[in-house]
């Protein structure tokens, strides 16, 4: 194996730390953050940080700010404004072709676990592990949506923007105490996917982001 083929694992596993890192909060949105302390953060050399710093640049998760160091991507309404408006460009295309496309399997799948966590909620109330399944079951409804396009494009782009989603959500729109809302707004997405009526999906999905990017900018 050469020096090259062995560098492409390192830059790899020093983004996908720095990423796991960041989601658990171990450093927040607008931190400053020297190099070394990224090092300390991931347990990766200094090398590969200094070669994980451009991506990162590149995909606005981390800035360079003259005489202060590096800064994690700060949460501004600016961020929230694109981040959203990016997610929707995407999300319409790919509901409509998941609504013609899908598999009833697929759709009963999604339909069911969304139902169970309604019909939870309806009975006992929320609780933090509910909770944190909903949030699951949330993202992973989106991802079903993005991922049946069949496009690397589109997926590593949704993948960057859907990082600065959790941290927009985690600072601003977290999911606690809204479970029985947002499980209804997706059940009406999925009610109309199994309909196969893309003009409804599509309406019900926008609404449904545009209802979280009205809670994040109203903060």
């Amino acid at each position: 194996m050469d020096e090259t083929s062995e560098q492409v694992p390192l830059r790899e596993k020093a983004y996908e730390s720095f990423t796991r890192h960041l989601l658990a909060r171990d450093v927040r949105p607008g931190q400053f953050i020297s190099q070394r302390q990224l090092v300390e953060l991931t347990g990766l050399t200094l090398g590969a940080i200094r070669e994980l710093i451009p991506r990162l640049e590149t995909e606005g998760l981390i800035k360079t700010v003259p005489q202060r160091g590096l800064q994690i991507a700060h949460i501004d309404l600016s961020l929230i404004r694109e981040a959203f408006q990016f997610r929707i460009l995407l999300e319409k295309e790919a509901v409509a072709l998941f609504t013609r496309n899908a598999s009833d399997q697929e759709v009963h799948r999604l339909l069911s676990a969304h139902r169970e966590i309604a019909e939870k909620i309806a009975e006992s109330g929320p609780s933090p592990e509910l909770e944190q399944r909903a949030q699951a079951t949330d993202w992973g409804m989106h991802n079903a949506f993005i991922d049946a396009m069949g496009n690397s494009i589109i997926s590593n782009a949704y993948r960057v923007n859907a990082i600065k989603m959790r941290l927009i959500n985690q600072e601003r729109v977290r999911i606690e105490g809204r479970v029985g809302p947002v499980m209804r707004e997706h059940l009406a997405v999925l009610e109309a996917i199994e309909s196969r009526s893309v003009d409804d999906a599509v309406q019900r999905l926008v609404a449904h982001i545009g209802n979280a990017r009205d809670r994040a900018l109203a903060i």
